[in-house]
């Protein structure tokens, strides 16, 4: 079967048209024309283990494993670390995510493809850091990334801090020809996490009006479409930020996830977004887009 069509005009597409869609997307991919979405399933290309946690539901455990949290929210990653920051003082709760992510996470051969292209944006959503490793293994002088910052640290109205590949912060500015956006921020290199339920209250108070959403990122999704690669929509918060990241994109949307284990919600997500879900294993995906799949 090559294309299902699903209640909720939700479209998925398998085997031979997932793979020439694919190409089409790799084909976009090299033309400036979509911009990739990157989460945290990624991780599993390069380790069965990944050096890091790869789902929210495994940073919560690491977390309880330093603060037993109690049962009804032990598997709730922003609950979690709210109840640590509550406890604890956000300086532990951020010192405790600086620990657990500090392992280096090696880039796939996706980001390192990805890190060759002349892509005006590129959207990370895990903490992680393995595309900006990517992009400075690549030698890339010009690229700037954007990372959501917690305003539990800072005075004013702060949403974003801009670095550039060698760690120094900087302000982000048109020159620019790959601007990373990393809105959950990372470890590197200054170890910024928006990370427990506080952390998001402001920004999701304002992300209707696309006030925490940078200028730049903004003007370069205007006339593209988004493919996300390792994502997952199972939370509320995975879909409000993706949901306010791609809005006013002019499309079209892909995601490479597995549709049989979509949740209720993620279909009912996916289809208002209009998103296709290309239905292939991450794997042979990022094989194929890389260009070791042909």
């Amino acid at each position: 079967m090559h294309t299902i069509p699903t209640s909720g005009h939700l479209l998925i597409t398998q085997d031979s048209h997932a793979e020439r869609r694919l190409d089409m997307l790799k084909e976009a991919l090299a033309a400036d024309a979509i911009i990739p979405y990157l989460g945290p399933g990624l991780l599993r290309l390069s380790s069965a283990k990944p050096p890091v946690p790869d789902t929210p539901e495994a940073v919560a455990a690491a977390l309880t494993v330093r603060a037993p949290a109690p049962s009804k929210i032990r598997t709730n990653m922003w609950s979690v670390a709210q109840f640590i920051e509550q406890r604890r003082h956000r300086r532990t709760l951020q010192a405790w995510m600086a620990e657990i992510f500090a392992a280096p996470a090696a880039p796939t051969i996706l980001h390192d493809w990805l890190a060759t292209l002349p892509l005006s944006l590129i959207v990370d959503s895990w903490y992680d850091g393995a595309m900006r490793t990517a992009l400075a293994a690549a030698g890339r002088a010009d690229v700037v990334e954007i990372q959501g910052v917690t305003r539990a640290n800072e005075i004013g109205d702060i949403w974003t801090k801009a670095y550039d590949l060698c760690g120094s912060e900087r302000e982000p500015g048109p020159a620019a020809k790959t601007v990373l956006y990393v809105p959950h921020g990372s470890i590197r290199p200054a170890a910024n996490f928006l990370v427990s339920d506080s952390d998001y209250v402001e920004v999701l108070t304002d992300i209707d009006i696309q006030t925490p959403i940078p200028e730049l990122v903004k003007e370069r999704r205007t006339n593209r479409g988004f493919v996300f690669v390792g994502c997952r929509f199972d939370d509320q918060m995975l879909r409000t930020y993706a949901r306010q990241i791609m809005k006013r994109s002019d499309g079209p949307r892909f995601a490479v996830i597995d549709g049989a284990v979509l949740t209720k919600n993620e279909r009912r997500f996916l289809a208002a977004c209009a998103v296709t879900v290309i239905d292939i294993p991450i794997s042979e995906a990022a094989a194929r887009l890389a260009g070791s799949g042909d």
